[in-house]
């Protein structure tokens, strides 16, 4: 993809301070909140709100607002993203500004997984109550049973299991179904829930969803249910989700279209206030999956949240690579 003389001089001028260039890399790793990215900097806001446009302006980031909060991420393609690739690449990994960088980048998350784990840890055992405030569960399963289909499945994976919730709803289609999740505690109750449910080949493993240890493709259905709010790389969960899909499966998603209800990023630890179908429908296409679809499901509170449940497969004819 070529682009005038003048793009590519806004490109590297945009490119060409330090601060940019550690924004980039770091954007490199996930899409970052501006309070976030003031903190791995060690800059005011207004100084790397300014830094931002600049990136945003030469299209080499996008800038997406999500309630009260904005969030950054490289842009999808281009030749800015080409650009920002190639320059990425050519830095070193050793390099100590972006070591300092990834260190306090990893701080961040540690703090965003700890208050995470602590929601969890806290909620466990009335997990299935907080989730039937948000709509009706009855119709979300109905609607998740229908796309899944009849089966039977050689092999169920449901990343960010919960409570297990999928897997007693699913499991009994499939020959062997395995739940992922982080917290010990919502394992537990996902282990009580199966084994009431009489599917002994359904296995519990503690594991991250973004790095499952699985085999790519092994998988016939893969699904992510109500996980991806709550996610600093949604999108890195989505592409997982597509690596472990074999030829001819279907990867299923469920969560929630963009609200603003400011009031779950503070009380239910919620990163993203929902999410657009063009951006669903982007990470599902750049991880090679087809057939996109999405059902709408309202609530039929005034002012609740709108259940979304998107799903697609993977061509039959194509081979996975290795992980």
């Amino acid at each position: 993809m070529s682009a005038s003389t003048a793009e590519m001089l806004e490109v590297l001028r945009a490119a060409g301070e330090p601060s940019r260039l550690r924004i980039l890399a770091l954007l490199a790793r996930e899409e970052l909140a501006v309070l976030e990215l003031t903190r791995v900097l060690e800059q005011s806001q207004p100084r790397v709100s300014r830094h931002l446009r600049l990136l945003a302006d030469a299209a080499m980031v996008e800038r997406f607002p999500d309630g009260a909060w904005v969030f950054y991420r490289l842009s999808g393609g281009g030749p800015a993203r080409a650009l920002v690739d190639e320059i990425l690449s050519s830095i070193r990994a050793d390099d100590e500004v972006c070591a300092r960088d990834r260190e306090r980048l990893a701080v961040v998350r540690a703090e965003r997984a700890d208050q995470a784990a602590a929601y969890f840890a806290e909620n466990a055992e009335r997990w299935d109550e907080i989730r039937s405030f948000h709509t009706s569960e009855a119709a979300v399963e109905t609607a998740i049973v229908g796309i899944a289909g009849e089966g039977p499945f050689r092999r169920l994976v449901d990343l960010g299991t919960g409570s297990g919730r999928m897997l007693t709803l699913l499991g009994g289609r499939a020959r062997s179904a395995i739940g992922l999740d982080l917290s010990r505690q919502m394992l537990n109750i996902a282990r009580g829930h199966v084994a009431s449910a009489g599917l002994a080949s359904c296995e519990l493993r503690h594991g991250d969803i973004l790095n499952t240890g699985l085999a790519a493709g092994e998988a016939d259905l893969v699904v992510v249910h109500q996980v991806l709010h709550y996610l600093g790389e949604p999108a890195g969960a989505v592409a997982e989700a597509a690596r472990l899909v074999s030829a001819g499966g279907r990867v299923l998603i469920v969560d929630f279209a963009p609200h603003s209800l400011e009031f779950l990023r503070a009380e239910h630890s919620h990163r993203r206030l929902g999410f657009a179908d063009e951006e669903i429908a982007r990470w599902l296409a750049a991880a090679g999956l087809l057939e996109p679809s999405v059902e709408t499901l309202p609530s039929p509170a005034a002012g609740g949240l709108t259940v979304k449940i998107w799903s697609a497969r993977r061509n039959a004819g194509q081979v996975r690579r290795a992980a």
